[in-house]
């Protein structure tokens, strides 16, 4: 028979089928055995109410057969076939799809057609140079043949076919430089593509497979025997067909839940939680969700790529589609099965329809909704989760808006000690009845936050302090401003509003009774502080450092991580508990040894970052200051025992920068006052300057 050409714009549409629609050429085995499953199913739900077709849904089958000699592949079905009049209809006419109109001439069923486009047969020639179609129709008695090489159109003859389906033949091309089709020759490479994409099939998806297996010992057997073997071919079925997500969950066991994620999404441990959801009505989908029990190791880089698995009728269509899943729960993985959604041409990308919101939204409610019921009934698992992703819930507090901020905000938890932990609504909940703010500090260390001299007051009072030791929970608090009426304030930076007005009338009269103390101290420290003031929230500590209108501390820290024209620096205010010792001997040595006193000054300053300290009397009853500058690097322990002065009045102790003392073979420091200031000996080497040796601290 004469060749005939396409019924569209032939030679250019095809080449678009061909080369631009599909961006994987293995997608042509994934579109081949969904037409085949479509014809299978019209055959099948006519056999529902014709009893003459007699058959039932476990004779229906996807046959794949390779020739390697031959480099032909063929995809078998024994559906419903085609007429000769519907392959000229179906695969002369691109786009036009059989299972659509199918679909729609019963639209009063609930059908579960693959096809919608009609393009995805020509997928074949992606891989193949010449594709031959063999199909009987059912009530027909003659069988057709469809042949074509590819845009300059096809051949239709009279064929030979005993049974009823059809038979689509591949001529599988030569393989190139940059192509490799010898994969859709091989069985392990096609049993993946099938595994990949088409294991949800509802029928099997078979093909004969080579095994070896040990050929049976004789009887007598010799002495000398050796086991011999041969090879066999059985015909396997190559999908699962029945989507564990489509099974009831009292069907499935939690063992076969971890086990299938596990293999699925290649991870070692069993999942923290299992979340199945269902929806019929405005959005009609199936999805089996993991929460991941430990961090991927990728999932703060680049290269994590959030995402769940979609597929459309039990057919893979994106192996991660970003659009379900918010960037706050990028860690959940699963799979989504929807027959709704619209997808593009290609079925490679969807479209960004209501459906898709709907889903995602409800997706997104249901996944809050599960870690809620985690936080509450079972404790233990759910602190184990957020230590592993409560980074990115934050940022998702963060960044969100609206009532979606309400929702993660509850999710997200604190230390309040060193082992325990607490939601906001839980600290609320907690709070004396006194108790106006949620009082919080911001730093990386939850012992050192803890130990802060600015919740001494606090303690006193039996108020919690939250420890954030996250960068971005300054923002977070900073944007949220309260939780249940209760506004947040940072024991570093804010009024804790615990001062009657007679106390805040008394700061300022020791404010203005020790001014010369202040002006001392300022004056010492420079530009190392914006200024010196009596605290009002000390108890037992010395000093402290607050900081002051703008930037916080966390808040320079972080931005020293990016290059900007200028630093980032918080202002840097001391605030002295006057009535300490340790403060009352540095005034009271501002009189008779300055130098004394602006040792005294910075060693306290220094003190008010690393927050311990001893303070003492010698054995003639003049205080000396201990404190710990620095932790031995093998033990962690304080390395700093003592502090011994030197220099004296009428004995003065000098030393040049070669004869520099080394206190404790380095891991003490010597104070030593220079041309240059008041310094470390490390410093005073490095900056190659002598002076007069103050203390030594043990």
């Amino acid at each position: 028979m004469a060749k005939k050409e396409f019924q569209a714009e032939s030679k250019k549409l095809m080449d678009m089928m061909i080369n631009s629609i599909y961006t994987n050429k293995e997608i042509f085995l994934r579109e081949l055995i969904s037409n085949a499953s479509d014809a299978i199913d019209k055959l099948y739900y006519k056999s529902l109410t014709d009893p003459s077709v007699g058959m039932n849904k476990g004779d229906f089958r996807i046959l794949l057969t390779r020739d390697k000699d031959s480099r032909t592949l063929t995809v078998s079905d024994n559906g419903i076939g085609m007429t000769k009049e519907e392959l000229e209809q179906n695969l002369g006419t691109i786009a036009h799809s059989g299972s659509l109109d199918f679909k729609k001439d019963n639209k009063d069923e609930n059908i579960d057609i693959i096809g919608q486009f009609g393009v995805g047969f020509y997928s074949a020639f992606m891989v193949a140079d010449k594709v031959t179609v063999i199909s009987k129709a059912y009530g027909a008695d003659q069988a057709w043949q469809w042949e074509s090489s590819g845009a300059d159109g096809y051949e239709m003859n009279p064929a030979e076919k005993d049974t009823v389906g059809t038979d689509i033949i591949l001529h599988i091309k030569p393989s190139t430089d940059t192509d490799n089709y010898e994969n859709f020759l091989d069985e392990y490479g096609i049993a993946a593509i099938v595994k990949k994409y088409s294991d949800y099939v509802r029928y099997p998806i078979q093909m004969e497979r080579q095994h070896e297996r040990q050929k049976p010992e004789p009887d007598p057997k010799p002495e000398d025997y050796k086991p011999e073997w041969e090879t066999y071919t059985e015909l396997e079925t190559l999908n699962s067909m029945v989507p564990i997500w489509k099974k009831q969950k009292s069907e499935v066991t939690d063992e076969e839940y971890a086990s299938f994620y596990k293999d699925k999404f290649n991870d070692y441990a069993d999942p923290a939680r299992v979340i199945v959801s269902r929806t019929e009505g405005t959005a009609n989908y199936n999805a089996l969700l993991f929460v991941p029990s430990h961090r991927p190791y990728d999932f703060y880089t680049k290269d994590y790529e959030k995402g769940l698995a979609l597929y459309a009728s039990g057919v893979l269509i994106m192996e991660k589609c970003a659009d379900l899943l918010p960037d706050y729960f990028s860690f959940v993985k699963g799979i989504v099965d929807s027959q709704d959604l619209s997808l593009n041409i290609s079925r490679e990308m969807l479209q960004k329809d209501n459906q898709l919101k709907l889903i995602h939204n409800a997706l997104e409610k249901k996944i809050k909704n599960e870690l809620h019921a985690m936080l509450t009934n079972d404790r233990e698992k759910y602190e184990q989760f957020h230590a592993a992703f409560g980074m990115v819930l934050r940022a998702g507090a963060v960044t969100e808006t609206g009532d979606k901020v309400d929702e993660i905000k509850d999710l997200l938890l604190y230390h309040t000690s060193e082992t325990k932990l607490v939601s906001l609504k839980e600290y609320v909940d907690a709070m004396p009845a006194e108790q106006t703010k949620i009082y919080f500090a911001c730093g990386d260390n939850v012992k050192r936050l803890l130990s802060l001299p600015q919740a001494e007051q606090l303690r006193d009072k039996g108020f919690d302090v939250l420890c954030m030791t996250s960068q971005i929970d300054e923002y977070f608090v900073d944007t949220m401003k309260s939780y249940d009426d209760k506004p947040f304030c940072n024991i570093a930076t804010d009024d804790l509003g615990l001062e009657s007005e007679e106390e805040k009338k008394e700061t300022e009269a020791k404010q203005a009774e020790d001014k010369e103390l202040l002006d001392f101290v300022k004056e010492t420290l420079g530009d190392k502080i914006k200024e010196a003031k009596v605290s009002h929230r000390l108890k037992t500590h010395p000093v402290c450092l607050t900081a002051g209108e703008g930037f916080s501390f966390e808040m320079e820290k972080y931005f020293k991580n990016f290059q900007m024209p200028e630093p980032i620096k918080a202002e840097r205010i001391l605030e002295l508990n006057v009535e300490h010792p340790a403060v009352k001997a540095m005034a009271a040595a501002m009189g008779s040894d300055r130098d004394k006193a602006a040792l005294y000054a910075k060693i306290l300053y220094e003190q008010g970052y690393i927050l311990a300290y001893k303070f003492d009397k010698d054995e003639k009853g003049h205080p000396s200051i201990k404190i710990a500058l620095k932790w031995d690097p093998a033990t962690k322990t304080n390395a700093i025992k003592d502090l011994k002065r030197v220099s004296r009045p009428g004995l003065r102790r000098y030393a040049s920068v070669s004869d520099m003392p080394r206190v404790l073979n380095g891991l003490g420091i010597a104070i030593v006052s220079t041309s240059k200031g008041i310094m470390t000996d490390a410093k005073a080497r490095q900056e190659n300057v002598g002076g007069e040796v103050l203390c030594y601290i043990y």
